[in-house]
């Protein structure tokens, strides 16, 4: 909790520091409304609505909305605010702790809602609630050239609550730092735990290359310790092929017990993901992942088997493009190292496959 309040302490010394020297003579931005929609069908082989271990696809057989958004952003000189509002089951999944049931369509969750302060051209500080920057895949079904999710995505982070600072240290390297809430917690009032978050990127100008180091650690409401190192790359070989990865690491010690106690050790899942990207026309494209995930021991995915385990999971994704509407059909095949998924008969398996087709829209 000290070092806790020594970086929020921090944090807004740094900020008072630099409030004189910012430029209010900049103009009033334009006001921006933006939106997104999707839908989709999803077949699996197994026939078993449950056989899906990932986010925002659970379905067999059966037409689905997913998620309409609604963002609002608007600045004035040095200050600024972004609300996002997401309606369906993706929105209450992606905001589970604030949303009674999932599965109501209907429903109705706040995925960002932040205010910001241009303290300089280089440093900005927010204070509200944003997407995490951890992670390569986003919740906005439009923004993402697979439809279904990776597992590295469904295991979270999927928003984090605080201040953080953004900083642009060069024209090609910036820097972040904030405070947060325990993840996935909008309002926390039981619990004085808080998480410290980071992340470093590199974006050269004259390089199709980005880069993210993204870090985030801290004690959950149950004071569980959490350590998690995650990294991005994209890379833009030529104009029809494009590179992504995504790695995360992620640690877990329960603070409270003593050294060699009965579950007082470290266990951990990780994750790998490679993003291939195709595009043979403006229109027309296609992404395969392919993405390893280890549970070892039992914290994720592998939480009802004895030993824990692994999955592979390959997708395809073609991506048709008519303006602003994206059709996305995909296959899908997750192969697991113990049968955690079933047989339409009730008999496991440790392999499970899915087609689905998708259609998003943006404005």
């Amino acid at each position: 909790m000290k070092k806790t309040l020594m970086t929020t302490f921090a944090i807004c010394s740094f900020f008072a520091a630099f409030a004189q020297s910012a430029d209010t003579t900049k103009p009033q931005e334009a006001f921006k409304l933006s939106g997104s929609a999707d839908v989709y069908y999803k077949y699996n082989f197994n026939r078993n609505v449950t056989d899906n271990k990932t986010s925002f696809t659970n379905s067999h057989n059966s037409f689905e909305l997913g998620m309409v958004s609604l963002k609002v952003e608007h600045g004035f000189k040095q200050g600024s605010i972004v609300a996002d509002l997401g309606f369906g089951r993706r929105a209450a999944e992606f905001s589970y702790n604030d949303t009674l049931n999932s599965k109501n369509g209907m429903a109705m969750a706040i995925k960002q809602l932040y205010v910001s302060y241009q303290v300089t051209d280089k440093i900005k500080v927010s204070l509200g609630s944003f997407a995490t920057h951890i992670g390569y895949e986003l919740v906005d079904a439009y923004l993402n050239r697979n439809y279904s999710m990776s597992y590295m995505f469904s295991n979270g982070p999927f928003f984090n609550t605080g201040v953080k600072v953004d900083v642009a240290i060069t024209s090609y390297l910036s820097a972040m730092i904030g405070v947060f809430n325990p993840t996935d917690l909008k309002s926390v009032d039981f619990s004085d735990h808080k998480y410290i978050g980071a992340q470093v990127g590199f974006t050269p100008a004259n390089t199709p290359l980005k880069l993210y180091l993204n870090y985030l650690e801290g004690k959950d409401t149950a004071g569980v310790q959490n350590h998690q190192l995650d990294f991005v790359g994209i890379y833009q070989v030529n104009a029809m092929l494009g590179l992504g990865y995504n790695g995360t690491f992620s640690t877990y010690r329960d603070s409270h017990k003593k050294t060699g106690e009965a579950g007082s050790e470290s266990v951990k899942w990780w994750g790998s993901a490679l993003y291939v990207n195709l595009d043979f026309t403006d229109n027309l494209g296609l992404t395969l992942r392919g993405e390893y995930f280890e549970d070892n021991d039992g914290l994720k995915t592998f939480a009802g088997a004895l030993d824990g385990g692994h999955v592979m999971a390959g997708t395809l994704t073609f991506n048709y493009k008519a303006g602003n509407l994206t059709i996305m059909p995909e296959f899908r095949l997750d192969n697991a190292s113990r049968d955690i998924f079933t047989k339409h008969s009730g008999v496991p398996t440790g392999t499970t496959a899915n087609v689905l087709l998708a259609a998003t829209y943006h404005f």
